[in-house]
């Protein structure tokens, strides 16, 4: 399932006049008096010619612009290539920028093998975010064809810079590599089939993709989940004929100092049960495993790096299927740790799983706690399908917000308003599983909250990051992100590890 191909990132000094490569790709921004051709490796005078040229080229250096013609005898490569970094001065282009950048002519320039990135590179932090975003790019998901695409993606980025003799870009280049590979794994379990990816197939994939990392990984199957009192993967899952799992992933290094706990939702097909969804779009719906694709792959990346911090994955997988066995609209399940809920709607499902999930992540009194869902339509009412919205204890949302700026992906804090607590309650059990239409992300949000555990008599931090927007990306390709899965926030669960490792 996870088939996406190994990319070879190496960097060279900008010194590349001898260094032969199918493309060379340069950075052109969108500047306040016209397109201007930004760190050149050519001689003055090329460089010059080729500023001069850019208007006669229709270059605009616009975001996702890319212009290609044939190089000339200052460089060994077979074609030259101008890259839109976007409407920045040279001065002030971010990180992000160049990420982008670098992504977006990694994507179209599919076909080629080797491609040569002189894009301003001048610290370490900017070669790794142009190396970042050539390995976010280079992707094409083709497991389900009979025969290979014809472009397949990038094999080998160069990245000219001049930091190349610094000590710490070996590093940040490994830490780039870690985490391309991380969001195209992500993506590709977000994009397989639903008849090839279910509850069992999941939970295999995760035991035979991590041989020979330093992780444990425990399968709990539904005679498992029946005994140890897991109603609402059984509740949810118990419809279809592919039975539900939780799978427990462990990263415990010897020096560790904090424990990060990662819950994440595991719908691999939601049909919405009972309470059926309409069949348009309902294809998509595939994507709904994307928390748990998503908090698996960032457990990876983390033990890759190595991070000093112990980090705990639970991945609730389940479908969510009409039949004999569903859940029905007013059924009452009981929880793991013994609550209750009424099931007004089958279609939401997903906070049945994590509320699961989350009992059992708390049950280990983690100094933090995070679950990751595509969780409610009203996330993208509220953000929009590019920003997810975090809630939660204020100071690990807060910090889960930094980390994802920092990392180059948006979220954003939302509140958790107290009058929204009442409308989840039941007539007949503890809690209802919906409540206040309006909000109601943060009505979900709500409900999770319920089932967070305390250590030492303190409730645990928590924070809850609904993706069901930048999961899944079903318009035009942009930047680095392509059509259907994107692998959001796994680049932001590891910064956050990042931090938490590195903090006193």
């Amino acid at each position: 399932m996870i088939n996406s191909i190994d990319l070879k990132l190496t960097a060279v000094s900008t010194d590349i006049k001898r260094l032969g490569a199918d493309a060379l790709v340069l950075g052109v921004v969108k500047g306040t008096d016209g397109p201007v051709l930004v760190a050149s490796p050519f001689s003055a005078k090329v460089t010059d010619s080729l500023q001069a040229s850019l208007s006669a080229l229709n270059v605009t250096g616009a975001a996702d612009e890319l212009v290609r013609f044939p190089a000339g005898d200052e460089t060994k490569a077979r074609i030259l290539v101008l890259a839109g970094l976007g409407s920045h001065e040279e001065s002030t282009l971010t990180t992000e920028a160049l990420r982008r950048g670098a992504g977006s002519a990694a994507r179209q320039l599919a076909g080629l093998s080797t491609v040569v990135f002189a894009l301003p590179a001048a610290t370490p932090e900017q070669a790794a975010a142009v190396a970042e975003g050539v390995a976010l790019g280079a992707y094409h998901f083709n497991s389900h064809r009979s025969t290979p695409a014809a472009k397949l993606p990038l094999t080998e980025a160069v990245i000219a810079t001049a930091a190349s003799a610094d000590p710490d870009l070996p590093a940040a280049l490994k830490r780039a590599a870690i985490l391309g590979r991380a969001v195209r794994a992500t993506r590709d379990l977000v994009n397989v089939a639903p008849n090839v990816l279910y509850p069992a197939s999941f939970a295999q994939e995760v035991k035979d993709s991590t041989k020979g990392l330093p992780l444990k990984v425990t399968i709990l199957d539904e005679k498992k989940l029946e005994k140890d009192g897991y109603g609402g993967l059984m509740g949810v899952g118990g419809g279809s004929e592919r039975k539900p799992r939780m799978v427990k992933i462990q990263y415990a290094p010897a020096k560790a100092g904090k424990h990060l706990a990662l819950v994440g939702k595991g719908i691999t097909f939601d049909t919405g049960g009972i309470s059926i969804k309409p069949a348009a779009g309902m294809h998509a719906m595939k994507c709904d495993m994307a928390g748990a694709a998503t908090i698996f792959q960032a457990i990876v990346a983390i033990a890759e790096l190595g991070l000093p911090i112990t980090v705990t994955g639970w991945l609730c997988l389940a479908e969510n299927m009409p039949g004999g066995a569903s859940t029905r609209p007013g059924d009452v399940i009981t929880m793991l740790g013994g609550k209750t809920v009424e099931v007004l709607n089958t279609d939401a499902e997903g906070r049945l799983v994590m509320a699961d999930g989350l009992v059992a992540a708390s049950a280990e009194k983690p100094d933090a706690l995070i679950d990751v869902a595509t969780l409610t339509g009203a996330q993208m009412v509220a953000l929009g399908l590019r920003t997810a919205g975090v809630m939660g204890d204020e100071t690990l949302r807060n910090a889960v917000v930094s980390a994802a700026e920092k990392a180059g992906e948006t979220a954003w804090a939302m509140p958790m308003p107290e009058e929204l607590r009442p409308t989840i309650d039941s007539q007949v059990a503890d809690l209802a599983n919906i409540g206040e239409r309006m909000g109601g992300m943060m009505t979900a949000a709500v409900f999770l909250n319920e089932f967070v555990g305390e250590a030492n008599g303190t409730k645990i931090p928590w924070a809850h990051m609904d993706i069901a927007g930048p999961a899944f990306n079903e318009q035009a390709a942009y930047g680095y992100t392509h059509k259907n899965g994107t692998g959001s926030s796994v680049r932001t669960l590891v910064a956050l590890a990042e931090e938490m490792a590195s903090a006193k």
